[in-house]
């Protein structure tokens, strides 16, 4: 019924807008340029919203962003949406929010407007396109990819963009906490990197430093774009809970938390990420927590008692297949750090929750972009279990 008054609020005074000024879009948007292509993006505010399409589309949940291609190639370019997005809205489905019943050709012109706002392939060679894409809404910082087609290649950009009206959590923005250059290591080794991670701390620590909370099984190695981009195309959206903060590393809760959306909104997998003093050939590193809540997708979205999984690896092993498929996953590699923990005598977290491991924490370094699956380096460091034998199990054990 509230979908329905919205609809009906909507297309009742629902005005064709008069023509829309990009001049501010333009005085705010971010560019880049990569191989005879140079791209300018911004996210619309709501007054820029009820001025293009007559209504301010944020209140579908829907958030706006308006995309220039300037395609110097000899080649046309198609810009993949799900790229950006995969499960981004198309410009009909946005205008379908604002019909009203019984109001076919008010509809249709609606849906005439909306349709063509919307960014069109391709970008012929030469061309300036623009258009808007609608997609997933995030707040104060968003991270825009833009993956271009041509018929041999991809040209990848991944864009921060300031989200106006928003005044959202802080630890939305890219990096909320940084350190300096003293209060960081650089390595350039493998086998240093690989060490100095062995020594981070094996888990999370409550509010006094003291209780021992959930594991640090993982660790990302990469450019902040590169790694966001990655996590965006498998559909891992920024997403704090409660519970979220009180997991302390380095004396503060995470940097960022991510989950990954399932069906009817469920939530499936959880990343908490805190930025390490350290990094590698000049890139961030970043410690994390994956896991999954008892009960997977069957749990209800947004559930504040949603209790960790005991089997933390399997947690771990589905994110390193699903990153997999990123496109942007470049080494992976597992180094011990964590401990064994034996399943018939699980370690017990502050929070009450049970957990048994392996002990090994993964290590994800990402490139730029389109990667394969053959692309992906596997380095000969420690073994997890789904890879040993049953002998080699019960050893490790």
């Amino acid at each position: 019924m509230a979908s329905l008054s919205l609809c009906l609020a909507g297309c009742a005074t629902w005005q064709a807008p008069g023509d829309f000024d990009d001049a501010g879009l333009r005085a705010r948007a971010v560019t880049a340029s990569r191989q005879d292509v140079r791209i300018s993006a911004a996210v619309l505010s709501a007054e820029d919203s009820r001025r293009m399409f007559g209504a301010d589309v944020d209140q579908l949940g829907v958030q706006s962003v308006w995309v220039e291609v300037q395609n110097q190639t000899p080649e046309r370019l198609w810009l993949l949406r799900s790229g950006t997005d995969p499960d981004y809205f198309s410009p009909l489905e946005v205008a379908w929010s604002l019909h009203s019943l019984l109001a076919g050709e008010a509809n249709a012109r609606i849906d005439d407007h909306f349709d063509r706002l919307g960014f069109q392939n391709p970008i012929l060679p030469g061309e300036t396109r623009a258009g808007v894409l609608f997609v997933n809404p995030e707040r104060r910082t968003r991270l825009l990819n833009l993956d271009l087609l041509q018929p041999k290649r991809l040209i990848p950009f991944s864009l921060f963009l300031p989200v106006p009206d928003s005044a959202g959590d802080p630890r939305s923005e890219p990096v909320p906490f940084s350190y300096s250059d003293a209060e960081s290591i650089n390595f350039k080794d493998l086998s240093a990197i690989r060490a100095s991670l062995e020594r981070l701390p094996c888990c999370a620590s409550d509010s006094r430093g003291t209780g021992s909370g959930d594991p640090l099984n993982a660790v990302f190695v990469g450019d902040l774009s590169d790694i966001a981009a990655a996590l965006v195309r498998r559909s891992y959206r920024r997403d704090t809970q409660p519970g979220d903060d009180f997991q302390k590393v380095f004396g503060r809760g995470p940097d960022a938390v991510l989950r990954k959306v399932a069906q009817a909104g469920a939530s499936s997998t959880w990343i908490r990420l805190w930025l390490a003093p350290i990094r590698f050939e000049g890139r961030h590193v970043f410690v994390g927590q994956i896991g999954r809540p008892v009960g997977g997708r069957f749990v209800a979205p947004g559930a504040a008692d949603a209790v960790l999984h005991a089997d933390v690896d399997e947690a771990r092993n589905l994110l390193i297949q699903d990153l997999m498929y990123s496109g942007g996953l470049d080494k992976l590699g597992f180094a011990s750090g964590v401990g064994a923990v034996a399943s018939t005598q699980p370690q017990v977290t502050f929070s009450g929750a049970r957990f048994y491991t392996d002990g090994l924490r993964a290590i994800l370094f990402f490139a730029i972009r389109p990667l394969s699956l053959s692309d992906v380096e596997l380095l000969d460091w420690a073994r997890p279990l789904d890879v040993q034998g049953p002998a080699e199990r019960d050893q490790s054990r």
